[in-house]
């Protein structure tokens, strides 16, 4: 197995280019786009008042390889080039790579140009480094040099691998809080990666997710964003975010993207939160999100358009990143038998039929998964009637009773039940979805057959992380945490066996720990989401032994 990242735009496992045979470099600067048209949005009052050129946006890498990393960053040429404006002038950006913070023992260094046609975002695809080792970078713009970040690479691809530990977070809603659990993983120094399972920014116009009353602090622009010039300028606000930045700058980012990197709940052709016509065509907004994630995070931009790729991390783990929006048949309507209709699918046949072969012809003890919403299948319909309401708006479902969430795996059967059977016939073990979107913590079995597990057996185990800051069923219906959630959280348990646990009112993020022998999750709370200083506590963890395809409780985090 080799360790380049594979996807739609580099289709075999082995094709990607040559290991350098010194410490050379591949360049990849930001793809060319159309100028945007004018912002009218000055600059913060921080950057006004601070000579160009500038790094206001941070430095950030990601997608570690063994002999390489992404790394990224935003330059401010002039005052009035800020995010989104189309404005500033083409500008030189020096990079340096090291093996000491101080930059004493330099190892790789260059220099790329950007312009407004980048939106003056920077990458750079570095090569020729050593697998798992630690390296600091940073960039220059004339004399005014970026924040240091540091970065690692990934293990050597077949090398032995004792272990390995990652972040996991989803779910950043600038409005409904502050982003502290960015903060508590960025002062961790025993991660090899954050994987970010989407939703890193949020589409809403102020005051419409969380309602105004209800808003911690304004995000940028102020209205719904639907052009390249609103989707730069948002990536531009959140890029603001001290604990953003911290976390990028303290460790490489994996990330994929959820529905509110475009609309809320999209899919292939259109999205719930899109109105073709006022709103302008779904195909014209969804290349124009693109197009500005790929400005805008450490993410290798993929001439396909999609973000499904795979990463190796020695022999013990093969991590498989999927994007469930771009090939997605369009949601069906709650209650609908459609949602077993073959012709439907979430992941489209190309994706899933790459994730098939990869899953099968891994040779990783683990597989890891990272998937945008839960594969696992979760009947509702035992909930109180005074809770379906507001976990229909949570889940983003119209009122009116609640059987499953179609905007999940559970409204896609059919590709569930190929992707399934397929592991369960080919004697796939230890597959682990990691997962995000549903703004709760869950650990559960993933059953070859909910109607008859357990008998039907599993066929993966599945850990979901809450959300950030994005409202959960106490935000939404304005009461104490964990009082009226613990109704809903004992009825559905209670109808599904396979679900282990859940806490639907946390915020926070997971600690992945995997060895030879368990995959753990550790689940983290913050204390307020609300509070810019907020604490960090334990709350559960739960593993997955190796062979076992089982949930099990732990009652202490792996330290």
């Amino acid at each position: 197995m080799t360790s380049h990242p594979t996807s739609p735009a580099d289709p075999a496992d082995g094709a990607g280019p040559a290991r350098p045979r010194r410490r050379t470099v591949v360049l990849a600067a930001a793809g060319a786009a159309a100028l945007a048209p004018l912002a009218a949005l000055g600059a913060p009052s921080a950057q006004a008042a601070t000579a160009a050129p500038a790094f206001f946006h941070g430095v950030a890498s990601g997608d570690p390889l063994p002999e390489g990393v992404l790394l990224w960053t935003r330059v401010t040429p002039t005052a009035e080039a800020v995010p989104g404006s189309g404005l500033g002038p083409v500008t030189a950006v020096g990079w340096e790579v090291a093996e000491d913070k101080a930059f004493s023992r330099p190892v790789a260094s260059g220099s790329v140009t950007t312009s407004a046609a980048d939106d003056h975002t920077v990458k750079v695809d570095v090569r020729g480094l050593r697998p798992q080792t630690p390296y600091w970078y940073r960039f220059t713009a004339g004399a005014t040099v970026s924040p240091i970040g540091r970065t690692l690479t990934a293990p050597a691809a077949e090398a032995t691998t004792p272990g390995l530990r990652f972040g996991v977070v989803s779910c950043a809603n600038w409005e409904s809080g502050y982003f502290s659990a960015y903060r508590h993983l960025a002062a961790r120094a025993d991660l090899q990666a954050v994987l970010h399972l989407g939703d890193y920014i949020y589409e809403y116009a102020n005051g419409a997710y969380p309602e105004a009353k209800y808003t911690v602090r304004a995000h940028e622009p102020k209205h719904e964003i639907l052009s390249l010039a609103d989707y730069r300028t948002r990536h531009g606000r959140y890029k603001t975010d001290t604990d953003l930045q911290a976390l990028h700058a303290a460790h490489p980012v994996i990330a994929i993207w959820d529905d509110h990197e475009f609309a809320n709940d999209a899919w292939s052709g259109g999205a719930e939160n899109h109105t073709p016509g006022a709103e302008g065509e779904w195909a014209a907004r969804a290349t124009a999100a693109k197009q500005a994630y790929f400005e805008w995070m450490p993410v290798r931009t993929s001439t396909a358009g999609t973000v499904y790729r795979r990463l190796r991390f020695g022999n013990l783990a093969d991590l498989h990143l999927l994007d469930l929006r771009s090939f997605r048949s369009q949601q069906v309507k709650v209650g609908s038998g459609a949602v077993d209709d073959p012709e439907r699918t979430i992941t489209g046949r190309a994706q899933l039929d790459w994730i098939k072969a990869g899953l099968a012809g891994s040779d990783a003890t683990w597989k890891l998964v990272g998937t945008s919403v839960m594969i696992s299948p979760v009947a509702f319909a035992s909930l109180p009637a005074h809770l379906l309401g507001p976990l229909g708006k949570l889940l983003g479902l119209p009122e009116g009773g609640l059987a499953v969430n179609v905007d999940q795996w559970d409204g896609y059967t059919d590709d569930r039940k190929e992707l399934l059977g397929h592991l369960k016939d080919r004697g796939v073990k230890n597959t682990v979805f990691l997962t995000g979107d549903i703004h709760m913590a869950w650990a559960n079995e993933v059953p070859v057959n909910m109607a008859t597990y357990p008998g039907s057996g599993t066929a993966a185990t599945e850990f979901v992380v809450t959300s950030v800051t994005s409202d959960n069923i106490d935000d939404i219906l304005h009461v104490a945490p964990h009082t009226v959630s613990l109704v809903a959280e004992a009825a559905i348990k209670a109808a599904n066996w396979h679900v282990k646990w859940l806490d639907m009112d946390s915020h926070g993020y997971g600690v992945l720990d995997v060895t030879a022998e368990r995959a753990q999750m550790d689940y983290y709370v913050v204390s307020d989401k609300r509070r810019s200083d907020a604490t960090s506590a334990w709350a559960r963890s739960y593993r997955t032994p190796n062979g076992s395809q089982k949930v099990e409780r732990v009652y202490q985090p792996v330290r």
